[in-house]
């Protein structure tokens, strides 16, 4: 039981199909526009555990898929970030994320990465913050480049959406999920939907193990960590 606590993981690379879109379909769409060309700069803000690292990730993997050279850039105030933004420069597609992280000298970083991908003309730039730009509490000439492209909040989903989403990835790995089961999960369990698909996988690998049905009382084994 224990190391099927310690294995659970997302089943698969972020993408964007399999995110779910609730109220962000524009914002998909304008996020499609970006790997065709159709748009330069973006910025995405949410609370944590919305979907925005998934989503940077995503547009990563779908440009590099496409033949670009794109990286993705997860910001750390402890870190030198120096490196990671030297590669970002010289990529065609760069998502930086949670820049509400940034030190000093990473936010100058940034700032001239901006100014580097405008100059080019070709260069995308996608970034991401728990807030929107103006409440970041950056400098102010890099706030006003955060605002340069689009700006969209990535809403989370409603507890009817989480169901459905929880429902279909279930039928995907090829098993039917009481409703019962997904209510207790959102009930007792984390609420950000990587940790409730983990969860789900977590609960198919126990059920077969154990060669029982998933039950609210399987689920409670699981979450309890039994043997």
């Amino acid at each position: 039981m224990k190391q099927l606590l310690l294995d659970i993981a997302p089943p698969s690379p972020p993408t964007l199909a399999n995110f779910v879109p609730g109220r962000n379909r524009e914002l998909l769409q304008a996020l499609d526009d970006m790997l065709a060309g159709k748009e330069r700069f973006v910025y995405l803000w949410g609370a944590a555990g919305c979907g925005r690292s998934h989503l940077l990730q995503a547009v990563v993997v779908a440009a590099t898929r496409n033949q670009l050279n794109a990286v993705y850039v997860k910001c750390d105030s402890a870190d030198d970030m120096s490196a990671a933004f030297a590669a970002a420069s010289a990529a065609d597609c760069a998502a930086v994320d949670n820049v509400e992280h940034l030190s000093a000298d990473a936010q100058i970083d940034l700032f001239n990465l901006y100014n580097r991908m405008r100059d080019e003309g070709h260069a995308r730039l996608l970034v991401s913050g728990l807030v929107a730009p103006a409440q970041l509490g950056l400098r102010e000439d890099l706030v006003t480049r955060l605002g340069w492209g689009l700006v969209y909040q990535v809403h989370e989903l409603t507890d009817e959406e989480k169901v459905q989403a929880m429902q279909s990835h279930a039928a995907s790995r090829g098993f039917d999920l009481p409703q019962e089961v997904s209510d207790y999960l959102l009930r007792h369990g984390r609420r950000d939907m990587p940790s409730l698909i983990a969860m789900l996988d977590a609960l198919d690998r126990y059920s077969l193990a154990s060669q029982r049905q998933i039950t609210v009382p399987l689920l409670r084994e699981l979450l309890r960590g039994a043997p």
